[in-house]
């Protein structure tokens, strides 16, 4: 314990209360004993290297290539998915696969020079040196990514082996990716942790590792863009350095990762095309992003509500001023003792009949669930769990024990299928309270500690499917285990619905079970540039629904900063308020009338941007297209659009430009190729190229793209058509898919096409059978 250490446990526990600061310490010295007890000292270690190339053998989709001191499988897809393992190791298993991939016929296995081999498929050629080197081609033969040969160190007595892959790609490359970054959403130079943390506190852009933290990289560069991810899921770093055009003598410099991984297997998958392609590849590939029921594209709010009636309050403050809202989510206060699924019957002692009046209303209740159970013999889940052996040991077999804000608690191994049915049932009480969503809390696993790591000891014993491990292995993928018990319980305990699920922490595949939020970003400007760098870093990596803490979690914002991270909000996939415990209020009638006007109409325009928002959450489904996407995504040949941080696409119509500093009554704002009209004005502007326009506190720059036909909620309720003009001598066109409900029904998607003639705008709905007006009223927009 350093001074460093010391100085946290004097401080932690946020309440003050001494009891609870002892408990954290305690705790602390606890995992620590626990760990040098169970984990197996590294003592000398054998380091490897594959060695020469010795003989190949064709396979399914590519082959088996032997070297002298290991074995390389690589297989290509039927979707054109790269996979390759040492040690001959396999696709399977892997938390991250939807299901087993099948190989592409067509990929051949053949020499290439100098004694190596190659695997050739339609989309991509992987050449691979007689030493190990590997190099990820284009069809033109244009290299994409060199991974050089791998190194791996293991312990002379057996155990995890730790390993080094080091990778180049083009001098122009860019890296975005590896799950919820607050920096970026490019990834500059540095080092980026593999190891989902709770940070104990509200962060800012120079917060690194978050939560939610991912092997996944996506990599845009003139040639064409890769997603790579290595399938591991143990503690580890990924450095990167952009390279270079021209440097030094004038030769390019290739950018640089260097990945360092504390347990393998050895195994990497690669996609190559454009970004659409690359996601929908991984999407195939890990699962389709789950579908969020209509409402929970709306508005949603949270906040530490007091009762029942502080629940009335608020949401009777909402209705008085013509604000919509669709969610309210409950915390830990209403637990009772802020015990997981159970009910303070003081402060809520009819929440059945509170869901039922806000349901009337449309308003959903969203809960939050735990992983932590109090460990308290008599509670009936501590109870149930015990009798199923369902909590996690350590390497002596006893109750491995945390702390959080219940108190002295176990948590569930959710690697075991057993525990997982368990635990999916206990959401049946939370349906029957009339909870409509759910939102997973402190699941990184977070236990509270004075000083060390926040979570369970790394020689905490699992299940890991049956093959036994470690909390080391298991601790990136608890959340997602998590996940997926929660959404297939509801999907059998309440099958007509659509689950709602978020999920603060999670790995590679999370996106088949619902969505993410920011977490305790701080409250302040850079806290707001990171929500954007968060949402968009997500959507990459194939977590298209997500959203911050508007306003952030901690202190109080101004009514500018509150007002311009609403306004953000309104145009994000998840758009929830929400602070912590102590922290300032967060309805909009807290900031004064000019703020509760300007919060008005944001509120107003999400609610008639639904349909769109509808459309992209179908398409995402189908897809894996994130709703938020970078301004590059439909041109990564742009680099001056690679380097733009600050603006994104909301699908492919609109451009949202948001203001994120302070005093800012005009912003730059840099448009891809094509003609861009302003929402507000319908001025009309060419790009590529910069623009500026003006960000008054009444609104933030969006723009529509020329020829967009997009679905809006009308005057009357309806859907209505809102077309921009093309450009003369161009056509246009949109995706309309209307839900059907908050069920499994399939929407159709309705394609219409928008073609000028003259001063008059042509739009025709495209079937299958030929053309036909459109069943919708059309708004044209953007004549002058």
């Amino acid at each position: 314990m350093d001074g460093r250490d010391l100085v946290r446990s004097m401080s932690v526990g946020g309440s003050g209360r001494a009891a609870q600061r002892l408990r954290t310490v305690r705790a602390a010295w606890r995992r620590r004993r626990i760990d040098a007890a169970g984990l197996p000292p590294r003592g000398a270690e054998r380091a490897r290297v594959p060695g020469r190339v010795r003989s190949a053998e064709p396979g399914p989709g590519g082959g088996l290539i032997r070297f002298s001191r290991s074995e390389l499988r690589i297989t290509v897809t039927a979707g054109g998915a790269v996979f390759w393992g040492w040690d001959g190791a396999g696709p399977e298993p892997s938390y991250a696969l939807a299901a087993a991939p099948e190989p592409d016929p067509r990929a051949v296995l053949e020499p290439d020079k100098d004694g190596g081999w190659r695997v050739v498929a339609e989309r991509v050629t992987v050449v691979v040196s007689r030493h190990g080197a590997l190099e990820v081609c284009t069809p033109g033969g244009v290299v994409l990514r060199r991974e050089l040969p791998p190194r791996w160190w293991e312990p002379a007595g057996g155990g995890a082996a730790r390993w080094t892959q080091r990778s180049e790609v083009a001098a122009d490359a860019r890296f975005f990716g590896l799950g919820g970054r607050a920096c970026g959403p490019r990834l500059r130079d540095g080092a980026y942790r593999l190891w989902n943390t709770d940070p104990g506190r509200a962060f800012g852009p120079g917060d690194d590792p978050l939560y939610v933290t991912m092997p996944v990289q996506l990599v845009v560069a003139d040639a064409a863009t890769h997603l790579t991810f290595h399938d591991t899921t143990w503690d580890g770093t990924v450095s990167l350095r952009e390279g270079e055009e021209g440097a030094g003598s004038g030769h390019d410099r290739a950018g640089r990762c260097e990945l360092r991984v504390d347990g393998g297997p050895l195994r990497c998958w690669v996609m190559v095309g454009t970004p659409a392609r690359v996601l929908l590849m991984w999407a195939a590939l890990t699962g389709a992003p789950a579908l969020p029921p209509a409402w929970a594209l709306g508005h949603q709010h949270a906040r530490r509500f007091g009762g029942e009636q502080e629940v009335r309050r608020i949401v009777a403050g909402y209705q008085e001023r013509g604000l919509p809202l669709d969610a309210v989510h409950l915390g830990t206060d209403h637990h009772d003792a802020h015990q997981v699924f159970t009910v303070d019957r003081e402060r809520f002692p009819k929440l059945p009949v509170l869901a039922e009046e806000l349901r009337r209303d449309g308003i959903r209740l969203v809960s939050i669930v735990g992983p932590a159970v109090r460990a308290v013999p008599g509670g009936a889940v501590y109870d149930g769990g015990s009798a199923l052996d369902a909590f996690v040991r350590d390497g002596a077999g006893r109750t491995v024990r945390g702390e959080v804000r219940a108190g002295e608690s176990v948590f569930p191994d959710f690697t075991h299928a057993r525990v997982r049915k368990w635990w999916g049932g206990l959401y049946e009480e939370r349906l029957e309270q009339g909870f409509a969503g759910f939102r997973h809390d402190m699941n990184e696993p977070t236990s509270l500690s004075a000083f060390g790591e926040t979570t369970l000891p790394r020689s905490a014993r699992h299940v890991v499917e049956g093959r036994g491990g470690d909390h080391r292995e298991a601790h990136n993928v608890y959340a997602l285990c998590m996940a997926g018990a929660g959404y297939e319980a509801l999907r059998e305990l309440s099958p007509r619905e659509r689950p709602f699920l978020l999920s603060r922490s999670g790995w590679a595949g999370m996106q088949r079970y619902g969505g993410t939020w920011s977490g305790d970003v701080a409250t302040g400007w850079p806290g707001l540039r990171a929500s954007l760098s968060l949402v968009l870093g997500l959507g990459l990596c194939g977590v298209p629904y997500s959203g911050p803490d508007v306003g952030g979690c901690d202190g109080s914002p101004s009514p500018e900063l509150y007002l311009r991270w609403f306004q953000l909000g309104a145009y994000l996939p998840l758009f929830r308020t929400h602070a912590a415990r102590g922290a300032g209020r967060r309805e909009p009638w807290e900031f004064g009338a000019e703020v509760l006007e300007h919060a008005r109409a944001a509120l107003l325009e999400r609610r008639r941007l639904l349909p769109y928002f509808v459309t992209l959450a179908h398409l995402a489904r189908r897809t894996g297209a994130p709703y938020a996407r970078p301004l590059w995504w439909g041109a990564p040949e742009d680099r001056a659009l690679r380097d733009c941080e600050d603006a994104f696409l909301l699908g492919d119509q609109l451009l949202v430009a948001p203001v994120l500093g302070p005093g800012t009554g005009r912003r730059a704002v840099r448009l891809p190729r094509g003609r861009w009209y302003d929402t507000v004005t319908e001025e009309a502007f060419e790009g590529p190229g910069q623009v500026f326009l003006d960000t008054s506190l009444s609104r933030i720059p969006v723009l529509a793209r020329a020829g967009a036909v997009l679905p809006v909620r009308g005057a009357d309720g309806g859907l209505e058509l809102e077309v921009w003009a093309p450009a003369r001598g161009w056509t246009g066109g949109g995706l309309v898919v209307r839900d059907v409900g908050d069920g499994w029904d399939e929407a159709e998607i309705e394609r219409y096409a928008a073609r000028r003639q003259g001063r008059r705008v042509v739009v025709t709905r495209e079937r299958e059978d030929g053309v036909a007006e459109p069943p919708h009223p059309v708004r044209v927009r953007g004549l002058g």
